[in-house]
């Protein structure tokens, strides 16, 4: 089955994040569910960038980040065919010039678009926004106008 759903680095934070009750929750209602129907997909910069966070702002305790690895971010998920590529830096170039994202988030959109998905979870881009037959999703958007 085909990757269709795009996940950025924020949405795996949130789960682990309990600071933000709401989000924790729905992050993990989204996650759970793609992985269930193996509909999920993201690049090795989210799994960096996921690890990363975890482990410095959030202070995760290494066994628990090496769990969330193995059982969250590595199976199922579709990162072997988005690789860091001449062609993906310079679509995201692109990107970045065209939309004014930064350009990490130019990054993740490129990636998105390379593996072919329709939607990109992500809180760090404008819900709705379409790019190229993409579209942004943030699934937290209900959680902040309740």
């Amino acid at each position: 089955m085909p990757a269709e759903n795009f996940v950025d680095s924020n949405i795996f934070v949130y789960m682990l994040d309990i600071s933000a009750p709401d989000k924790r929750q729905r992050a993990r209602e989204l996650v759970y569910g793609l992985l269930g129907d193996r509909t999920g997909c993201i690049s090795y910069q989210v799994v960096q960038e996921a690890l990363n966070v975890l482990i410095g702002k959030l202070g995760e305790p290494p066994d628990a980040v090496t769990s969330f690895l193995e059982e969250v971010l590595l199976p199922v998920w579709q990162i072997n065919e988005i690789n860091a590529t001449p062609e993906l830096y310079r679509n995201g170039l692109e990107l970045r010039a065209r939309y004014g994202f930064s350009f990490y988030d130019s990054l993740i959109v490129a990636a998105a678009l390379g593996a072919g998905c329709t939607t990109l979870y992500s809180e760090d881009m404008q819900d709705g926004q379409r790019i190229d037959g993409l579209t942004i999703r943030n699934p937290f958007a209900e959680t902040r106008a309740a």
